[in-house]
């Protein structure tokens, strides 16, 4: 049988693959934005996404949800389909992505707060000084990507809702994993959006929301926004979560600021300075730190 401690670090490796998943998700919006608006980028993704679950769902025969496991999914269907990507869309007509990504940072943070809260995990002091720590160097690390610029406070609401949203989706859906396995839940998550998003999407193609002819990087960006980033990406990212739980494991993705940089520049173009390869190590080094912090056990001070 599996130890506890192997288990968790199971969970670290494989939510960190998810997170490797969620990492190319800018160079693909950027690709995708080549062709299509932000609105359509974030619905559009999510009828493809469904698509592929509807075929899952069917080939694995998978029951319906039990009632009780309806609003939990409709609760991580709002934040991962509709708050995270329409609050961000929203947000970037108003402010530069470097911003963003400045208020973004805590997220990890935020996900771990919200998953004590809601689940009462046992986390260490020592976990939250190290969460802290992992925040403030991706702060620096948006920083010195020029995230400085391009304040504005309505944008800033908007970021901050929709990190909220995302971290909320993650606890919930990570949660939902003691019932059924992750990539059943993020598969009735999309499924349960179609409704809403097949209509969207196809009245923002008749009202000219796509720029033709579409671009290759455009369909090749949208197909794995769809496909990968909100869908196989999270059948690695729940499970991960619910082995290692949800705030420890949530710390992996302080390093997806990094991997993003390292897929910008392959993909992009974007060039790579020094101040950001020491400030990603730091990110690295803080999340190394969180993650191998032991949660105190009942009768125990914490470390």
């Amino acid at each position: 049988m599996m130890s506890a401690s192997t288990r968790e670090r199971q969970g670290l490796a494989i939510a960190l693959l998810g997170v490797v998943g969620f990492s190319f998700s800018l160079p693909w919006t950027v690709w995708a934005l080549e062709s299509f608006t932000p609105v359509f980028t974030a619905t559009g993704r999510a009828v493809i996404a469904a698509a592929l679950a509807i075929v899952v769902v069917a080939v694995r025969r998978v029951p319906w949800p039990k009632r009780h496991q309806v609003k939990p999914l409709l609760y991580t269907m709002a934040g991962a389909i509709f708050g995270w990507p329409i609050l961000i869309a929203l947000a970037l007509e108003r402010t530069t992505a470097a911003h963003a990504a400045v208020i973004a940072a805590v997220m990890p943070l935020v996900t771990a707060v919200i998953a004590v809260l809601r689940t009462h995990e046992r986390v260490a002091r020592q976990f939250w000084i190290a969460a802290a720590c992992g925040t403030a160097a991706l702060v620096v690390f948006a920083l010195l990507r020029g995230g400085g610029e391009g304040g504005d406070f309505v944008a800033d609401l908007l970021i901050a809702g929709a990190v909220v949203a995302s971290s909320w989706c993650y606890v919930e859906g990570a949660t939902l994993t003691r019932q059924m396995p992750g990539w059943q839940v993020i598969s009735w998550v999309v499924i349960f959006a179609l409704p809403i998003t097949l209509p969207v999407s196809i009245v923002i193609v008749a009202t000219g929301g796509v720029t033709t002819p579409v671009t290759t990087h455009a369909w090749i960006g949208m197909l794995m926004l769809g496909v990968v980033s909100i869908y196989l990406a999270f059948f690695a990212w729940y499970r991960g979560l619910a082995q290692a739980g949800v705030a420890r494991g949530a710390q992996t993705q302080q390093l997806q600021a990094p991997l993003t940089l390292v897929w910008s520049a392959l993909l992009l173009g974007e060039v790579i300075t020094i101040g950001t390869v020491v400030a990603a190590l730091a990110v690295v080094a803080c999340v190394a730190w969180a993650v191998r912090v032991r949660a105190p056990s009942p009768a125990a001070p914490e470390e």
